[in-house]
């Protein structure tokens, strides 16, 4: 049987219609659309500059929420239909009731609202040749290097004994001290770093961060008078003394603000962009679907969770059940009937993304991941269908069904995605809070930002990306 030859014209319409191409989603966006782009960054840059800590997040979103009309669920009045849970200060949910009952289901959009970083140890302050350091304990997977010899600023609570909270934060204004973690000078360091591996160049228990160095006017023969110094102009300050450190969550983040990165600016430079990115644009798009009046099918929630950079464990991560009481407490106001598993079935005919960021391929370490399955920059957002590491392991694995409804509604509202995965199948790995979420039933999957430089403390996201990624999360929350 011959085979008839294509013309252009015929190869060109089958090309087209036959064919899955990805295209960089600046060249596909008008001109008013590319200035909604640039607008959105703004914004965005704004969030993580404010917003460095989980516990910042959530006072910057609780805030937001609260001047659009949010209020906590337990203090809401029947009609109310715009809600919030605060969980211990490091959690969050934000809730917009929809037309269908609670038992038809809701719309889930779970981000994480932590990030990698370096915590104080409770036995902190210390001096030692005339110089106070404070012991550190790292947070999440992170790159000990990165961390040496840059500015660091400290975030965070202190619970003093009669239960006062004194707020810190040291090192993001202008006239700011900002504070350090030295490093070893090229001309000594080859037999002690040089000849190690390099994530071993730099131990954990050499993170040591310097704040301080004038020694307290006292008697000769006083002992660690720099250290009592630094003691003493911390109760000057802010009313705490040592032992309240064993009572403080304080972080140690980069110091300075979200950047534009590139000649053209077409990136956003930044700390905590994992997964502060998801997070800030599931809260954008459920602020649209406000804005716009629409009350949606089903009810929406943004969900903000603490703790996914450790596993998600503890009483504010995906872990815990603070979802079941959430939905508990929405059945309440709702005042539909409550049965044992009233919280099961709900959540059993719910679906949800997991809003978590990806591996954006960088040219330079092409060989760690699998070009036609990974993400590109620049080329939207990433539909991840699991994660997990090398054979799966500990993967989600979202069911063909629900990525063929979320397709069709992202091809509709015309959001520009890819799919891929994170790195070569036996390269390693990593995780999300969507296997958490779907041992309750629901569908999830993962979908979130491109991102270089992951876990490092100046990580790197397109601006396009950032602007589908909201895009995404709102024709999620609005479709039928």
């Amino acid at each position: 049987m011959t085979e008839k030859t294509l013309s252009k014209a015929e190869h060109k319409k089958l090309t087209k219609e036959l064919t899955k191409t990805r295209k960089h989603v600046w060249t596909l966006l008008d001109e008013k659309e590319k200035q909604n782009v640039l607008t959105y960054a703004q914004a965005y840059k704004d969030f993580i500059t404010a917003a460095k800590t989980e516990r910042e997040s959530v006072m910057f979103l609780e805030a937001k929420a609260k001047d659009m009309g949010f209020v906590h669920l337990v203090a809401a009045s029947k009609d109310d239909r715009l809600l919030m849970k605060n969980i211990r200060g490091k959690s969050l949910a934000l809730i917009v009731l929809g037309k269908a009952p609670l038992t038809n289901g809701v719309r889930i959009v779970a981000s994480h609202i932590d990030a990698p970083r370096i915590d104080l140890k409770q036995n902190p302050v210390y001096e030692d040749l005339s110089m106070v350091f404070l012991k550190t304990h790292y947070y999440g997977g992170i790159k000990k290097f990165h961390w040496v010899a840059r500015p660091l600023s400290l975030h965070g609570v202190v619970f003093k004994q009669d239960g006062t909270q004194v707020q810190i934060t040291i090192g993001e204004k202008a006239d700011d001290p900002v504070v350090t973690i030295n490093d070893l000078l090229p001309h000594l360091a080859s037999k002690v770093q040089g000849d190690k591996k390099i994530s071993e160049a730099v131990p954990a228990e050499k993170l040591n961060v310097l704040v301080g160095g004038y020694p307290l006017a006292a008697p000769e023969e006083a002992k660690d008078v720099v250290k009592l110094g630094i003691l003493k102009l911390l109760h000057d300050t802010y009313g705490i003394i040592e032992e309240d450190l064993v009572s403080a969550e304080i972080e140690i983040v980069p110091a300075g603000e979200a950047r534009d990165v590139g000649f053209d600016r077409a990136f956003v430079g930044g700390y905590g962009q994992d997964d502060r990115s998801c997070t800030y644009a599931s809260f954008a798009a459920l602020s649209e679907l406000i804005n716009t009046n629409k009350q949606p099918e089903q009810t929406s929630i943004a969900l903000f969770m603490d703790k996914e950079e450790i596993g998600s464990d503890g009483n504010t991560g995906a872990k815990s059940r603070l979802l079941e009481l959430i939905l508990y407490d929405l059945s309440r106001h709702t005042q539909e009937k409550i049965e044992p598993d009233t919280a099961l079935r709900i959540m059993a005919a719910s679906r949800a993304i997991s809003a978590d960021v990806t591996a954006g391929i960088d040219p330079d370490y092409q060989d760690v991941h699998e070009k036609r399955n990974d993400a590109l920059i620049g080329h939207g957002i990433c539909l991840t269908k699991y994660t997990g590491s090398r054979g799966k392991s500990s993967a989600n694995d979202a069911h063909a069904e629900y990525l063929g409804w979320i397709r069709g509604v992202w091809n509709e509202a015309k959001v520009i995605w890819q799919a891929g995965e994170l790195g070569k199948v036996d390269e390693g790995g990593g995780g999300t809070v969507a296997k958490y979420l779907a041992w309750y039933g629901m569908d999830v999957v993962d979908a979130g930002t491109p991102l270089l430089s992951m876990h490092a403390p100046f990580e790197i996201a397109h601006k396009a990306d950032l602007y589908m990624t909201y895009k995404a999360y709102l024709a999620f929350y609005e479709a039928k």
